[in-house]
């Protein structure tokens, strides 16, 4: 298999059949084996019907049912195990991404080695202050916080080799950070393209401005899980031993001027030094202890799946 073409989608019955004519006839060209597979998250309107209807029509169409609504990330994921391509290409529903992309992504993983190419929307048809303008302000810290000269870390169409997207695991919202994951799990040769964007032609976006919130709190989360995800006692322990050798050094010096100059002096429970000494001796200890709780969490960590396949069409 040289091609998987992996597509989550939420409610896009009025999209999906237009989407997957115009998929097939493209890539049909290319004369590959290819498959087409079709992530259903939780619709309630005609979505699965209709992508069981295309995997009758086609034995290139899979599709996978989730019993619920579990979110893109999850989608994303159920659909990396299912692949078989050398090449993997993931596309949003909504034919906002073009399907004409998908020859030159191939070719940039399969002639050009690149391990990963994220699209670019570089001309975009969404509203500008509430999508392109916080878009931007997201693509700039991820840039920031990476290291990863990326101008669009949350367009829909990438490709990957397929040996980087069974090496990542996706955890709710992490679909919008593939490249950052790609890049910590040792993949480095990540490159960029510039891609159509269209308006949306049927429906409405399926996300509201709070993913915007989630995403930078996402991105709080991956840099703090990448520098310290493995050791956390190196940053709890780190703190901890700061607040310890403060608490010790003020007790320290409490105890010696009790004892040896103001020995009539206030007592040491007066003294705000005690309070000071106390409290950062039990933070300490608490950092410390997080730590602990950290590493032993780690060590006995079991991979799990976070969403629940109710059908599958084409298997």
């Amino acid at each position: 298999m040289q091609l998987s073409i992996i597509i989550p989608l939420l409610n896009e019955q009025d999209s999906i059949e237009e989407l997957n004519n115009s998929i097939i006839r493209i890539v049909s060209l290319m004369k590959i084996k290819f498959e087409i597979i079709y992530i259903d998250d939780g619709s309630f309107d005609n979505s699965w019907d209709l992508i069981k209807k295309f995997s009758i029509e086609s034995k290139e169409v899979k599709g996978i049912k989730f019993l619920r609504n579990f979110g893109k990330s999850q989608a994303l994921y159920a659909g990396f195990i299912e692949s078989q391509g050398a090449v993997v290409i993931t596309m949003d529903a909504d034919l906002q991404d073009d399907p004409n992309e998908i020859p030159n992504l191939y070719n940039k993983i399969d002639k050009e080695n690149f391990d990963l190419v994220s699209g670019w929307k570089k001309k975009r048809y969404d509203s500008i202050i509430f999508k392109n303008l916080p878009s931007k302000i997201f693509n700039w810290a991820a840039r920031k916080t990476s290291g990863i000269k990326l101008n669009d870390f949350n367009c829909g169409i990438k490709a990957y080799k397929k040996i980087v997207i069974k090496k990542i695991e996706l955890n709710d919202g992490m679909h919008r950070y593939i490249p950052v994951l790609a890049k910590n799990a040792g993949f480095k040769n990540i490159s960029e393209k510039i891609v159509k964007h269209h308006p949306r032609k049927y429906g409405n976006t399926k996300y509201g401005a709070d993913r915007f919130v989630k995403g930078f709190l996402d991105l709080i989360t991956l840099w703090f899980t990448h520098k310290f995800g493995k050791r956390p006692m190196y940053f709890f322990g780190f703190i901890g031993t700061i607040m310890l050798l403060i608490g010790f050094f003020f007790s320290l010096f409490l105890g010696i001027d009790k004892l040896f100059v103001q020995k009539s002096g206030r007592l040491i429970t007066e003294r705000p030094e005690f309070y000071i000494a106390l409290a950062t001796m039990i933070m300490g200890s608490q950092f410390f202890l997080a730590g602990f709780l950290g590493e032993i969490i780690l060590k006995n960590k079991k991979t799990k799946k976070h969403f629940i396949i109710s059908e599958k069409s084409n298997e």
